[in-house]
């Protein structure tokens, strides 16, 4: 298990390295970066609101009921403002990405390994990291931001429904209290998150695709592994994000 972690820890610097160093060379495959930000974005669209409408519902649900004992039933809009956009937007949205993405990017890279396409492009005289992982990492750190945005305005508008009839807040109110309480680093952090959530997902299933073994057996245990792994890395980055924005950004106000 330890040398199976230094070997993924190993791999995958190797893999950044190389991303880095063919990052800055030419030729430039504009069209594979769009093709998959329409996979990574377009497609994931509805599951992104979905998914954003869920978790602002339920914040403004729990926070109400809990507040009301209280007598702070007024604080919902600020609380669940400031929980969906510095935490739950961009979490539950990357980990849903992770789950839909990461797997289809691990599965994807690890059939042209077993099937030896990318042999195939090495052949070529064409960089596998140029047109596989390239593509695939700026796709998923350009749409990951604006699929949290999108879940954000969503959640906050699931919450300022569930205020209005099962609370009695106006909306009138829950708009001002919003805009009352949220700064903007309050929006960019939280985007800033998934930023580096994003390259830690794309990273870490172009890696795995890459180092597949055992055929369609293989392929299947890639996926599995890729959403654990890229899970984890969120969860694990999350804190120490947040710890950094908490002694530099937010404390700054």
């Amino acid at each position: 298990m330890k040398f199976d972690f230094l070997h993924f820890a190993g791999g995958f610097a190797v893999l950044v390295k190389q991303v880095l160093k063919e990052l800055l060379r030419r030729p430039y495959y504009f069209r594979l970066i769009l093709d998959q930000m329409y996979y990574i974005g377009v497609q994931s669209f509805v599951l992104v609101c979905v998914t954003g409408l869920a978790t602002g519902s339920v914040m403004a649900l729990q926070f109400g009921f809990g507040l009301a004992k209280f007598g702070g039933t007024l604080y919902v809009p600020k609380v669940a403002a400031l929980t969906i956009l510095r935490e739950m937007g961009p979490v539950f949205t990357s980990l849903l990405v992770a789950g839909r993405i990461g797997s289809g990017i691990a599965s994807e890279v690890a059939s042209m390994k077993v099937t030896q396409q990318i042999d195939a492009i090495r052949a070529l005289g064409t960089s596998p990291i140029k047109r596989i992982v390239i593509p695939r990492l700026l796709a998923c750190m350009i749409t990951l931001p604006i699929l949290t945005l999108f879940a954000d305005y969503i959640g906050l508008w699931g919450a300022m429904v569930i205020c209005k009839t099962e609370f009695n807040i106006g909306q009138g109110f829950f708009i001002g209290k919003v805009l009352e309480t949220v700064e903007n680093a309050d929006l960019f952090t939280g985007m800033a998150k998934t930023v580096v959530f994003a390259f830690f997902i794309a990273i870490t299933a172009c890696w795995k695709g890459f180092n597949t073994e055992g055929g369609t057996e293989g392929i299947g245990n890639t996926t599995t592994w890729v959403v654990v792994a890229s899970s984890i890395f969120i969860m694990v980055s999350d804190f120490f994000l947040t710890k950094l924005f908490i002694l530099t950004v937010y404390k700054a106000y």
